[in-house]
């Protein structure tokens, strides 16, 4: 690998479903932008993803709390939490 970090390495054992991902053929670091970068790109690419829904799923039921997950940002997740709750 020529130093980029995958998903998967990231997470240890990945689910099933990320090997699906769009986000695991691309560059990772559009999926956690630093403070105040833009998560365009991130949520573009997810809107054409088959498993948005499984890895925003994913990410409400293990708390994530950085990047972007079923094109999300964290923010954006931490508000459906709460109007679900």
């Amino acid at each position: 690998m020529d130093g980029q970090v995958e998903v998967a390495d990231l997470l240890g054992d990945a689910p099933e479903w990320q090997e699906r991902a769009l986000c695991s053929q691309t560059d990772p670091e559009a999926f956690f932008p630093e403070k105040g970068g833009s998560t365009r790109e991130a949520k573009r690419i997810c809107g054409r993803c088959e498993v948005k829904g499984e890895c925003l799923e994913y990410a409400l039921g293990h708390d994530e709390r950085f990047g972007i997950w079923g094109g999300l940002s964290e923010r954006e997740r931490r508000k459906l939490k709460r109007r679900a709750a």
